[in-house]
């Protein structure tokens, strides 16, 4: 069995991968950095136009690339919320919560332009991965 790389990409599928060249996230050792994620979802690239919903899938999608380095939500040290609208953050908030609540990331919230109109959220995640007593992050 080979040992996992030091460093490498996760890929979600999503077609602004490929187009623009970047991965949802990069694991780097112990080190899960999540690209600025959307509320797209990935299977049929539609958006909702509801900024919770979006939240939503952002998390959906940041929870999978999460996932596929071993690590989850739990793992999270650092997040950065991006918004066009400023009113459009506290909606968000109990979805955030939920996710967030009980891991108390380090954060920031930023007013900005968006790639798309139609994005009402981004958000980007840095995650450390525990190691177990075996040595191996997860």
């Amino acid at each position: 069995m080979s040992e996992t790389p030091e460093r490498y990409p996760i890929l979600s599928g999503s077609t602004f991968e490929e187009r623009i060249g970047y991965a949802r996230a990069v694991v780097d050792g112990d080190r899960v950095h999540v690209s600025g994620t959307t509320g797209y979802d990935y299977r049929t690239m539609t958006i909702s136009d509801d900024v919770v919903e979006q939240a939503e899938q952002c998390l959906r999608n940041i929870g999978a690339a999460l996932a596929q380095a071993g690590g989850s939500f739990a793992d999270v040290v650092r997040v950065r919320y991006l918004l066009p609208e400023r009113a459009d953050f506290e909606p968000c908030w109990p979805v955030l919560r939920a996710c967030f609540g009980e891991v108390r990331p380090a954060a920031t919230m930023m007013v900005c332009g968006l790639a798309d109109p139609a994005m009402r959220i981004e958000i980007e995640v840095e995650a450390r991965l525990r190691v177990s007593r075996n040595g191996q992050a997860g």
